[in-house]
């Protein structure tokens, strides 16, 4: 999926969990870069084009360990035990991120190094990413606006 339709799922979940939060910006940018991060193995992406992700590129191909449910629950645990206030929102936002990739035409290996792949139908900027992207992000404003209203 594209960077933005992963964006606009994060947050739509991200507003849909802000109320359990009292450091409520904190989560919402964590939640936000975690949805970014399992991309840094590609020059493609968003964080992957700054160069001091380069070297990993060249180690780590796309769309593998950090694509991967493996990797996720590592980096969870690690801080669950050592900065626990950022445990959930970056469990919710590289979550998200596998979830959606899992769609797509070329799928994620989930349980990496194991080989067995999830994927799906759905072509990385095709009719459907765009598509989910545009209806995430207009339930997006609708909470946004809501939230701001004082309605929920």
């Amino acid at each position: 999926m594209l960077t933005r339709t992963h964006l606009a799922i994060t947050l739509f979940f991200v507003l849909i969990f802000l109320n359990s939060f009292q450091d409520k910006i904190s989560f919402v940018v964590i939640a936000l870069i975690s949805a970014l991060i399992p991309d840094i193995d590609s020059k493609f992406s968003r964080l992957g084009k700054q160069k001091i992700f380069r070297i990993l590129q060249f180690f780590i191909k796309h769309r593998g360990i950090f694509h991967s449910f493996t990797f996720l629950i590592i980096i969870t645990l690690f801080f669950v035990l050592f900065y626990p206030i950022v445990a959930f929102p970056l469990f919710l936002g590289y979550g998200l991120h596998l979830f959606a990739d899992s769609f797509t035409r070329r799928g994620i290996r989930p349980f990496y190094p194991l080989k067995n792949k999830f994927s799906g139908i759905v072509l990385v900027g095709g009719f459907t990413d765009i598509s989910l992207f545009l209806g995430f992000a207009f339930f997006d404003l609708i909470f946004i606006g809501i939230r701001i209203y004082g309605y929920f």
